[in-house]
């Protein structure tokens, strides 16, 4: 298609595979928006499209995305206002038979439905920070960090020290919106968050309070954490499968046998190669 559909802040650019949205920046833009700039949204990602009424003389329309195919409302949980919702496009009502035009041409291309296997949609991208209430966090794409804060920290994470975590040693991210009560980020370790200890006594989260950790920070921060963890689970996945596989390596074995018998491989290089493949196993 390649058109371009502007609503209340942002644009909607429609290619033959994908949505590019491009988010308002200022003073008035939902700063998620902002700190977003913005998504290209493969349509393999996307399940659907809806056109609302909105309010006051406005409609919405929406992509509805696959669920787990994005790793920002894979983070978010639900707990995103409708204000900050960065898949809605609100329209002058008058402009409702346009965004029924376009919401059809979409329509048409989706081939997809149900859960996503991956995160189709890419993370943001580091490396990211914010400030908690009671530390900095950081991450650099390999590892997150939390240092501190002497005058928010219990003393329990004092007595803990600053915190690495390599994303190999993780297994998720819990994010509760600052937004409402108790809001916090813990990096998940293989226990389930609710075995655990408080978020304020676990050094292994960091709790948000007003003005800190803000919904624009540490949503797009959790998020990216978030596929990274799932990025190196995956790949561990695939590997553990191609090493599960017996009759590929020896079908391996049986071809490595062939060139040996030609000439093409000496005996050191058929017994060094045999003994990587048996490996495999």
């Amino acid at each position: 298609m390649g058109d371009v559909l502007a609503g209340s802040h942002a644009a909607w650019e429609f290619g033959s595979d994908s949505v590019l949205i491009r988010y308002e920046r200022g003073m008035r833009a939902p700063k998620l928006f902002s700190a977003l700039g913005e998504r290209r949204v493969p349509l393999a990602a996307v399940e659907g499209v809806s056109l609302a009424p909105g309010k006051r003389g406005t409609v919405v329309l929406r992509l509805e995305l696959r669920e787990g195919a994005d790793p920002l409302l894979a983070a978010a949980d639900g707990q995103l206002k409708e204000g900050s919702d960065p898949y809605r496009l609100v329209l002058p009502a008058e402009r409702d038979a346009l965004a029924e035009y376009y919401a059809e041409e979409v329509r048409g291309l989706l081939t997809r439905s149900g859960p996503a296997e991956r995160f189709l949609v890419e993370a943001p991208e580091v490396p990211l920070s914010f400030k908690a209430y009671d530390a900095k966090a950081s991450f650099d794409g390999s590892s997150v960090r939390f240092r501190w804060f002497w005058t928010g920290a219990s003393s329990a994470k004092w007595k803990a020290g600053d915190q690495n975590f390599a994303v190999s040693e993780l297994t998720g991210v819990e994010w509760r919106s600052p937004e409402v009560f108790e809001g916090h980020l813990r990096l998940v370790r293989g226990e389930t968050p609710s075995a655990v200890a408080q978020p304020d006594q676990d050094p292994a989260a960091v709790v948000f309070g007003l003005g800190y950790g803000p919904v624009h920070e540490s949503l797009p921060f959790a998020a990216a954490v978030l596929a990274a963890v799932r990025g190196q689970k995956g790949a561990a996945v695939l590997s553990a499968q191609a090493r599960r596989d017996p009759a590929d390596v020896v079908e391996r074995i049986r071809h490595l046998g062939e060139l040996h018998e030609a000439g093409l491989v000496t005996d050191e290089e058929f017994s060094a190669k045999k003994a990587e493949l048996l490996a495999e196993l």
